[in-house]
């Protein structure tokens, strides 16, 4: 039987991305994403090096994921700003783990990232397209546009990185994703209206 290299990291990359968003960089071992995967593990190692470089393989193919589903070129206005933050925030709801790696990463306190160059290249064309939006009046410039993006991004992922805050918060009202998502929405519109 021919072994298929290509299933075999796949099978392999699911499960990392499913034990580093449990257990984080620092509780999440190596034997058991191999076990998690079905696979031996020294394919592991042969095919992503050692741990902390599977963290970084598998944290960049989940931002290239985002960035596929919820691309962001231009702006033409306040609505356009809550249907990003919209569009975001069901990516969250839909990839939960994203959201736990990046705290995960966070936690680590590196005084830079795997791959920071290119991942701050990127988070820079979502700036960019906010500055453009800003500079034609389409949105409003009150903040800068890197903390416009920022808190945007904030708010769609905030829900899902605390989401026993947001349950508390909502102990007394019949909160749901839908009425999050619309109150996100409605906070990103009144962020991006310019000032009359």
């Amino acid at each position: 039987m021919a072994w298929n290299t290509e299933e075999t990291k796949r099978k392999l990359k699911e499960a990392a991305v499913a034990e580093f968003a449990a257990h984080g960089l620092g509780g999440t071992t190596m034997e058991r994403i191999a076990r998690r995967a079905g696979v031996n593990k020294e394919r592991l190692y042969t095919y992503f090096g050692d741990k902390p470089q599977l963290f970084a393989t598998v944290l960049a193919d989940e931002l290239n994921k985002v960035a596929a589903a919820v691309p962001l070129d231009h702006l033409d206005g306040p609505e356009a700003v809550a249907r990003y933050a919209g569009s975001v925030y069901e990516y969250h709801a839909e990839h939960p783990e994203l959201t736990r790696l990046l705290l995960w990463e966070g936690l680590l306190d590196l005084p830079e990232v795997p791959d920071e160059a290119s991942r701050t290249d990127y988070y820079r064309t979502k700036v960019a397209a906010f500055a453009r939006a800003q500079q034609s009046n389409a949105i409003s410039d009150r903040l800068p546009a890197a903390d416009l993006a920022f808190l945007v991004l904030a708010l769609a992922g905030w829900w899902y990185a605390v989401p026993q805050m947001a349950r508390m918060m909502h102990a007394d009202s019949s909160s749901t994703p839908a009425s999050a998502k619309a109150a996100l929405m409605q906070a990103a519109l009144h962020l991006a209206t310019p000032s009359k």
